[in-house]
């Protein structure tokens, strides 16, 4: 095991003890990494967007509380912020590992040199999809190198044939059936054939009906497996 003296650890800004849904067939902890280099409009953990030097907890008090629900939680998240933007990612997944938890990876695939030396180490990944790939500077407001990377972290998630769930945020102000599309077009011809999409969580900025179904119906047309989560 990695002494928790080599490894100063994830900078953690968030904890949720426990959950049922974060993690498909696990009872889990959720480690929330503090600072993403993205900017999206619809972020629902701005709070953790800051690269800032620290956490609110210590890797150290994480570890030593992991060991007391060992026998209760069988994994562990590492959601964000964004887990591919941490130095110290890959050791901190084998101290995790080392303790017996299955670790599970949600990401927006910032990074594809990190993602695949991390990969390896990881049971289940979420990957964000935010748009069609030559247009993620309108979702990420973080070049057009955003997406590149996000395309390149998809190649090698299905290639690597990990359990994973594909997932998109509809912006209202940014989707279209036209973009839907799109991008459902680009995402089976990688070799893709689900998605879950979701809706921004603030309910007064959301697509009409007609232009929501008109929006389903683009993605169901090309994807073999849609889902819809509110």
């Amino acid at each position: 095991m990695v002494a928790v003296a080599d490894n100063p650890g994830l900078n953690v800004g968030g904890i949720t003890p426990f959950t049922t849904i974060d993690f498909p067939g696990h009872l889990a902890a959720v480690l929330f990494c503090q600072g993403c280099p993205w900017r999206c409009r619809y972020c629902h953990n701005p709070h953790l967007l800051p690269m800032v030097p620290s956490g609110k907890h210590a890797w150290a008090d994480i570890l030593s509380w992991l060991e007391t629900r060992k026998g209760l939680l069988e994994g562990v998240v590492l959601s964000g912020g964004e887990p591919l933007a941490q130095r110290h990612l890959i050791p901190s997944v084998a101290q995790l590992r080392d303790m017996g938890y299955a670790v599970a990876l949600h990401t927006s695939g910032v990074s594809p040199r990190r993602f695949r030396e991390v990969l390896p180490s990881i049971d289940w990944v979420g990957l964000d999809i935010k748009a069609p790939f030559d247009e993620y500077d309108a979702i990420t407001a973080s070049g057009a190198v955003s997406g590149k990377h996000a395309k390149e972290v998809l190649v090698d998630l299905l290639a690597s044939g990990k359990a994973h769930e594909l997932r998109c945020t509809l912006d209202p102000d940014y989707f279209t059936p036209e973009r839907a599309a799109k991008m459902a077009t680009q995402l089976a011809g990688l070799g893709a054939g689900h998605l879950i999409v979701q809706s921004c969580r603030d309910n007064e900025h959301r697509h009409s009906k007609p232009v929501a179904e008109a929006i389903r119906t683009a993605f169901e047309q090309i994807l073999p497996n849609v889902q819809y989560r509110s």
